[in-house]
Parts: structure tokens; C-alpha cells; sequence
């Protein structure tokens, strides 16, 4: 069994993001009940469209 390691925070920055309401309220939708926060959708989000550029 490996070795646990307790988990860091990787370093962020707060940055102002302006988004169209029905934007926000179709993400809040989608993460109603679930373990996410919409930060951590727009960040999957983003994640997974810098990945699709890649492509």
C-alpha cells in the first residue's frame, strides 16, 4: 500500500469572470445535489476545452 500523503491546495488567482445568467443558472442546474461547486465546473470546464484545442 502506498504512503499517504495529505493533499495541498494548488495556487490560484482570483480573476472576474462576467457570465450570461442562463449560463449560470444551466451550471447550477447540472451541479444541484452533487459534490461541485461552480467554480469547479468552470474549471473543468475550461480544462477540458484547453485540452480539446490541443487536439
Amino acid at each position: 500500500m502506498g504512503k499517504f500523503k495529505i493533499p495541498t491546495t494548488p495556487p490560484t488567482v482570483n480573476k472576474t469572470v462576467r457570465f450570461p445568467t442562463d449560463v449560470v443558472e444551466a451550471v447550477e442546474k447540472e451541479i444541484q445535489g452533487k459534490d461541485c461547486t461552480f467554480s469547479a465546473f468552470v474549471i473543468a470546464a475550461v480544462r477540458a476545452a484547453l485540452e480539446d484545442l490541443k487536439q
